[in-house]
């Protein structure tokens, strides 16, 4: 897998001053998805912006990783039901007839 698309764990966790512990928890609970390439653990670029709301949840709200883990996938949900809503719109707009 080609490393210039992912962010070495270390090098964040270094340059963000964030312990791994909370890097390797989150990943735990399935926000993010640590890769091992060669020895060394990586996350995806597109997962950084998931990463960085942890992070800002984490830090400077206070809450803990599993809150963090009901957001996230709360946030999901919110996601899915609204592209099942703009989906319905297209449809129904199929059906508009103007009179």
């Amino acid at each position: 897998m080609e490393t210039n698309k992912m962010i070495l764990v270390e090098q964040f966790c270094s340059n963000c001053d964030i312990n791994f512990s909370f890097i390797n928890a989150l990943n735990d609970y399935g926000v993010i998805e640590i890769i091992v390439v060669d020895d060394k653990k990586y996350i995806l670029n597109q997962q950084l912006k998931t990463l960085e709301r942890a992070i800002q949840f984490h830090y400077e709200l206070n809450i803990n990783i599993e809150g963090i883990d009901v957001i996230h996938n709360l946030l999901h949900q919110i996601d899915d039901l609204q592209e099942e809503l703009r989906l319905t719109k297209n449809k129904l707009r199929a059906f508009d007839v103007d009179e």
